[in-house]
């Protein structure tokens, strides 16, 4: 009896961590933004920026923490997509995603705790290798390489992933293999995702998902292991290269943070084939529009 109370004690402490780790992080975040930052702000700039772009900005968080939170991917090329469009510089949406990430990946994370969609197993084998990756991709794309050099082979392999996730997904049954190196493809992820803005969920989720494993386990897993990776990369680019749209990243995080639970609600809700054909469908179009832009 003695004993089971001691097992009981040490996985409510280790469920503990789950949450106050990402709690505690983001906190700390927040709290040197906001004291090396807080000159930069006034009352009535607070009161201005408020404005119609503001809003624009938050639906555009909303929508790309759907996408990421339901799907496993999606967030940076979403986001990205959208404020390039809209006429924000890249300079600024890039910064923007990058800062609005370590907060959306946080209440993401936190989410799919609070509706068991985590295998704890899975985040462990990501995790430390996925932040390696992308401090290292953070580092090499401030000082040494062009990421616009490595987009279009991200592209080409995310289609190719894409066209066996949506082949698996219309079969009548689909065979559970075992995913050999998931350091090695968490380190790669990480690294591709820093390097090409872009690329963690598309690269982790689709082949996870290719190799047959559950949909709701592995988006949850692999969004719970995106905070390290958001947060390493994230404070990364902010010791090389500042902060930058304030109005942006606000409008991105609160827009994220909101639906971050309903996407983690939504993962429970849909039925495995739709949502792997949807996540083809997904990779494919925001591959090819990436393509469209370099080639």
């Amino acid at each position: 009896m003695e004993k089971e109370l001691k097992i009981s004690s040490a996985d409510s402490r280790k469920e503990k961590l789950w949450i106050g780790i990402p709690v505690v992080l983001l906190v700390g975040l927040l709290s040197v933004l906001i004291y090396n930052h807080h000159a930069e702000f006034t009352w009535n700039g607070f009161v201005d920026g408020f404005n119609e772009e503001f809003l624009v900005f938050f639906a555009i968080g909303v929508f790309a923490q759907l996408v990421d939170g339901t799907l496993g991917m999606g967030y940076g090329a979403t986001s990205t997509s959208f404020l390039l469009a809209y006429g924000v510089p890249p300079v600024v949406s890039s910064t923007a995603v990058h800062v609005s990430e370590m907060f959306t990946t946080g209440a993401s994370a936190l989410s799919h705790h609070r509706f068991g969609n985590i295998n704890k197993k899975l985040v462990k084998h990501l995790l430390i290798p996925g932040v390696l990756g992308s401090i290292t991709g953070a580092y090499l794309l401030s000082d040494v390489i062009n990421g616009d050099v490595i987009k279009p082979f991200i592209a080409v392999y995310m289609i190719v992933l894409a066209i066996i996730i949506i082949r698996k997904a219309l079969k009548k049954t689909i065979v559970k293999k075992k995913t050999k190196r998931l350091g090695a493809l968490a380190a790669f992820g990480g690294f591709m995702d820093s390097v090409g803005g872009g690329g963690w969920g598309p690269i982790v989720t689709s082949t996870l998902l290719g190799r047959g494993r559950n949909p709701r386990y592995t988006i949850g897993s692999v969004n719970a292991a995106e905070f390290a990776i958001s947060f390493a990369s994230g404070i990364t680019f902010m010791l090389f290269g500042g902060i930058h749209g304030w109005q942006v990243i606000i409008g991105l995080i609160l827009g994220g943070v909101i639906a971050a639970p309903l996407a983690a609600f939504l993962v429970n809700k849909i039925k495995r084939k739709p949502m792997m054909v949807a996540v083809g469908i997904l990779i494919i179009l925001l591959s090819l529009k990436t393509l469209s832009k370099l080639l």
